[in-house]
């Protein structure tokens, strides 16, 4: 009988330290995407870059293009996004959070774009990955 409520004790402990975890790690990604909006509206392109993983094995997939690297990313948007008039107000949409494992998740939304150019509209699909203990994303597809 002890064995068993040892056994149970140890089961639930791991259940609520996952929901814990993944709790936690879901506020942590929503911070991220949450800053990534500001620096954005503040067409703060390099700060809404800090997002993602600074390396050249970052990859991106939009318009039918697979970019790789932060830089190669970060001058896209550049070209893309030249002025305000055409970066305009992003708001993220939220639509699926779920881990893939202990140290990445990927994250489903929408996007959004009110500008004066012309409104833009989207999904994405994202993965985070916990690098050196930071959350960061290593893939991005959107359209």
């Amino acid at each position: 009988m002890k064995t068993i409520l040892i056994v149970l004790c140890s089961l639930l402990s791991v259940s609520c330290t996952t929901k814990s975890n993944y709790e936690t790690d879901k506020k942590e990604i929503l911070n991220i995407l949450d800053q990534q909006q500001i620096d954005w509206n503040n067409n703060d392109l390099e700060g809404f870059m800090q997002g993602y993983w600074k390396s050249d094995s970052l990859h991106f997939y939009s318009g039918a293009q697979l970019k790789s690297g932060w830089q190669t990313t970060l001058d896209s948007y550049r070209k893309g996004y030249p002025d305000k008039s055409y970066s305009g107000k992003l708001k993220f949409k939220i639509a699926k959070i779920s881990a893939i494992n202990n140290d990445a998740y990927y994250v489903m939304g929408e996007y959004h774009l009110t500008r004066k150019v012309g409104d833009a509209n989207g999904t994405f699909m994202i993965v985070f990955k916990r690098i050196d203990g930071e959350w960061k994303i290593i893939t991005d597809s959107s359209c």
